[in-house]
């Protein structure tokens, strides 16, 4: 598969999107002075909606660089499960052993450190790790501070080096948003953003039928697929093994980013 050391965007410079705040704001008290509140107040709102709107699209690289698909991968796309581990973990990686298919798992601190012996079987079963954040605080996350922020996401690549041993380097963000207080912290780890090409909405509500259908357009070549384990609705395995059936019918291999090679940063 590709080549990990081409797929590193580790942040370099996390701060890029003060200077644009900054005159953002000054145009609108210029256009306030001189054109009236009427117009500055527009422009105020327009201005607040540039900075807010990326945070809540899972592949923008406005905070953060993000790597959202994979280059020259050949016939190969990137599983990766979120959400765990979980008492499904087991049951995803006979399915995955079934079609001879790897996946990366972004794994959530709190249920690492409760099921130390659901990682190591992930990793001796020959996945790789990914960290998805400590606690998982899904309704709050978007706006977490610098300090809560930094606690998630360090707290959760402790809890992966503690029980595997091994330097995590990919991250993805809980329900792929990203706020201003992300990028330092990825930047301090050395930690890769991640986010999807082909997601199929299943981890909340659904019906394997309908995530198959959002998801098979975009099964192709490269494509990194977002797919979960644990949901309370239950279909979650019955979606991987569908998706798998598709991968196999299709020829595309399910494969891992190689880690023989150095991370160089990407200067974005």
């Amino acid at each position: 598969m590709t080549n990990a050391g081409t797929l590193h965007r580790i942040p370099t410079r996390p701060w890029r999107w003060v200077p644009w705040l900054v005159l953002s704001q000054l145009a609108v008290i210029l256009v306030w002075v001189l054109a009236g509140w009427h117009w500055g107040l527009a422009l105020m709102v327009a201005s607040h909606a540039l900075f807010m709107v990326p945070v809540f699209l899972p592949n923008s690289r406005f905070y953060a660089p993000v790597l959202s698909r994979l280059p020259e991968a050949g016939n190969s796309v990137w599983l990766t499960i979120d959400d765990g581990p979980s008492e499904q973990t087991p049951a995803v990686l006979d399915l995955l052993d079934r079609h001879q298919a790897k996946a990366t798992f972004f794994l959530v601190g709190e249920r690492v450190l409760a099921h130390p012996a659901l990682v190591e079987e992930i990793l001796r079963r020959g996945h790789d790790l990914g960290n998805h954040s400590h606690s998982h605080p899904q309704a709050r996350f978007w706006r977490l501070g610098p300090g809560t922020m930094a606690a998630e996401i360090e707290g959760c690549q402790q809890a992966l080096q503690a029980v595997s041993g091994r330097r995590v380097r990919w991250y993805r963000s809980v329900v792929g948003m990203t706020n201003p207080f992300v990028a330092p912290v990825l930047r301090k780890l050395g930690l890769v953003r991640v986010g999807w090409s082909a997601r199929g909405y299943d981890g909340v509500g659904c019906t394997p039928d309908g995530v198959l259908a959002r998801l098979l357009p975009d099964l192709r070549p490269g494509a990194i697929v977002l797919l979960h384990e644990g949901a309370a609705h239950g279909h979650n395995l019955a979606i991987i093994e569908q998706v798998l059936q598709v991968l196999d019918e299709r020829g595309l291999k399910a494969g891992l980013p190689c880690s023989n090679s150095a991370s160089p940063r990407d200067h974005v």
